[in-house]
């Protein structure tokens, strides 16, 4: 049965953190701040991963107060949530995924960040798709308080 999931994250952009995003450290003036990374980009992904199988959000395997885990990379979450949908025999067929934020420009990272994401869901590099917005300078992401994605995965679920 093919199945479609979405996912949506934010984090608030602040001093004194590197900027991860698709699992590409990107030279900036603030990072993302979180328990883990704070990679928003792979946070969406990991979200329209789980709702496409029927599983809760990413707080519920990965919670913010898990002290365990705290600085954790965005990647290795990924990877753990593809072994969840691998035990439950899907077969992702594709990630599309959006990033919303007005600095840095992402176009020059995309290419890496597509290698980085396609190598730990364990699909090929034309199945990840990673864009950039502006929010046209409105709201949180356009005063550049913070930054968002979402994201949809398609995947094939066995019934």
């Amino acid at each position: 049965m093919i199945r479609s999931g979405i996912g949506y994250d934010v984090h608030r952009l602040v001093e004194g953190r590197k900027l991860i995003l698709g699992g590409v450290e990107i030279p900036h003036h603030v990072g993302l701040e979180g328990h883990s990374d704070a990679d928003v980009l792979c946070h969406a992904i990991a979200d329209a991963l789980l709702g496409s199988i029927g599983e809760p959000d990413i707080g519920h395997f990965f919670p913010p107060g898990d002290e365990s885990i705290r600085g954790i990379s965005s990647l290795e979450i990924l990877r753990q949530i593809a072994a969840i949908l691998a035990e439950k025999g899907a077969i992702i067929h594709n990630i599309d995924a959006t990033l919303i934020a007005e600095r840095p420009k992402i176009l020059p990272h995309v290419p890496q960040m597509k290698e980085h994401l396609a190598a730990v869901l364990g699909i090929s590099v034309g199945q990840v798709g990673v864009k950039a917005t502006t929010n046209e300078r409105m709201g949180f992401p356009g005063r550049e308080e913070g930054m968002c994605a979402m994201a949809i995965a398609t995947v094939d679920l066995p019934v």
